[in-house]
């Protein structure tokens, strides 16, 4: 019998479906109200004081109102009695230190502040309001520093940067419109409402917070500079400086100019000074790509990174000596890369920081090499700070995303902290504070324009004891080995160059008693064959008398 074949399918899994939900963000506003007067019956006028007094004189008579008065009267004397006797406002532990050495080093994100715009742009530079949190304001510039970018030529990129409210990362609290992406941005330490901007074009734009000079919520330069006498190349640092206007400020660009500025008046700048190795022309130019300026260190003293990987320091009072710049160590010394970071320690200013290539180095005004080298990181380095109420502790950020914390006071060979921040590549770094107080907010921005804020423990922000001194002694020891290593190796030269002029003179001299007595021979020979031609003419004399 022939059966017809069949197949049969059993599936005993069940049946599944892969769906994904996610909310709709909410986006928190602050709004307020105001409320300045009210609850007024119909017929009393509040702004009439004759009708105030009338009402209060007929309330103050009213049987219920004078009841209540003797009810309150005993609980509110017995509130302040207690708050005579207790003082909530005592500071039990007020000038005493605290030691936190125990506590080991860590940090925590408090928010994030994500860049409005579309297309993704870099967090440039970071500025606290000179107020510090108190105040609770960064100033974030926003650019593509990278060079003919897709994103810059195919598209439109917004040149807006931001200034944020630490308390609210939804939106910022200001939009500055510049004409170019900004490239670096200052708040104004005597003037807390002006900034100073420097621009990818190489304009350099003045915003006063109380002249908008646009809707609420931006602000449009109120002075601008003209491209004619302007940089030729991005703005990469921009520093506001002493002066009794408060109103100037300098500027560095890779184009090799150092510039400064009146604010009040951007047309042309008031002064400029070329980065040059040699005020002669023979030298090279030098690209800057970061500026610091302290004015504990003096009014007229500038330092600058360059990308080139030197140091160059600039004093004002010494321009008749190659127009006051000085280069630092360009051989050993000299970072590998563009000196993205450089910054004096806030407590001992004779002291700064350099961040480039792979490493960190601190260097001393008067020495042209670094006294202290980090270690080489496992990732490109991109920016740095010291920390400002820690002379022994500063950061770095790495390409990598992460953000190290080194702590000299405790060991200088190895990171103290390692804190992960962002996938993407990091690119600035500020700490709020000054050595009266702070240093426990960080703010740290990525290639993607998002700044994250962090708080770093107690033991990385409150200082030592004896730190100030033991920093210094260790400085300053670094530095004496450093001079004496100088020393050292110019005695060396020094001996080297006497030992090769002594062996010159030595071979001169041979060379000239070789010659006397290749003299003495030929004369030797001279004479000698004289005597035989003599001889020869004398035997032939004879031979012919004969």
């Amino acid at each position: 019998m022939t059966r017809t074949p069949t197949v049969t399918e059993f599936d005993a899994t069940p049946h599944m479906s892969e769906t994904t939900v996610n909310t709709d963000r909410v986006v928190v506003k602050s709004t307020s109200m105001s409320h300045s007067e009210g609850g007024w019956p119909k017929d009393v006028d509040f702004t009439e004081q004759s009708d105030v007094s009338r009402f209060r004189k007929k309330a103050e008579k009213d049987e219920d109102y004078q009841n209540s008065i003797r009810a309150l009267g005993p609980l509110v004397g017995r509130c302040m009695e207690q708050n005579n006797t207790v003082n909530v406002y005592e500071k039990y532990f007020d000038g005493k230190q605290t030691n936190h050495n125990s506590e080991p080093p860590s940090a925590k994100g408090l928010a994030v502040f994500r860049d409005p715009n579309t297309k993704k742009r870099m967090a440039t530079s970071i500025d606290w309001h000179p107020e510090g949190a108190s105040n609770g304001k960064i100033a974030v510039s926003y650019s593509i520093l990278n060079f003919q970018d897709k994103r810059v030529t195919e598209n439109y990129i917004s040149a807006s940067s931001y200034i944020w409210d630490i308390t609210n990362s939804n939106t910022p609290d200001i939009e500055l419109l510049p004409p170019s992406p900004l490239c670096c941005l200052r708040y104004n330490p005597k003037s807390c409402e002006t900034l100073v901007g420097g621009s990818y074009n190489g304009l350099i734009t003045y915003y006063d917070l109380r002249k908008p000079n646009a809707p609420t919520g931006q602000c449009s330069p109120l002075e601008s500079s003209v491209v004619e006498n302007s940089h030729h190349d991005p703005v990469y640092d921009v520093f506001w400086i002493s002066s009794k206007t408060g109103h100037q400020c300098a500027s560095v660009s890779t184009d090799g100019q150092m510039m400064w500025w009146d604010t009040r008046k951007l047309g042309e700048p008031t002064d400029s000074i070329k980065l040059s190795t040699d005020a002669k022309g023979k030298g090279s130019i030098l690209g800057g790509s970061s500026l610091e300026y302290n004015t504990d260190a003096g009014p007229t003293k500038y330092l600058i990174g360059t990308e080139q990987g030197m140091v160059v320091s600039m004093n004002l009072r010494n321009r008749k000596i190659n127009n006051g710049v000085a280069v630092y160590d360009n051989n050993s010394g000299k970072h590998h890369g563009p000196i993205y970071s450089i910054q004096r320690n806030f407590t001992h200013s004779k002291f700064f920081m350099t961040v480039g290539d792979w490493t960190a180095r601190i260097w001393a005004e008067d020495l042209k090499s670094p006294i202290v080298t980090t270690k080489y990181h496992s990732s490109y380095l991109t920016g740095g700070c010291w920390s400002p109420t820690r002379p022994g502790v500063f950061y770095v950020t790495r390409m990598d995303g992460f953000v190290d914390v080194w702590d000299f006071f405790h060991r200088q060979n190895e990171v103290a902290y390692s804190h992960k921040v962002s996938d993407a590549s990091l690119s600035s770094i500020s700490v709020e504070g000054s050595t009266q107080g702070g240093g426990q907010l960080v703010a740290v921005g990525d290639a993607n324009g998002t700044v994250s804020l962090l708080e770093v423990c107690d033991s990385l922000a409150h200082p030592q004891p004896n730190e100030k001194a033991t920093i210094n002694a260790m400085f300053e020891r670094e530095t004496r080995r450093e001079k004496n290593l100088e020393a050292r190796e110019r005695d060396l030269k020094r001996a080297k160059a006497q030992e090769e002029e002594k062996i010159k003179k030595e071979s001169i001299e041979n060379d000239m008693n070789d010659d006397d007595k290749m003299n003495e021979i030929l004369k030797k020979i001279d004479s000698d064959s004289l005597t035989m031609i003599r001889d020869s003419n004398e035997d032939g004399s004879d031979d012919i008398s004969v």
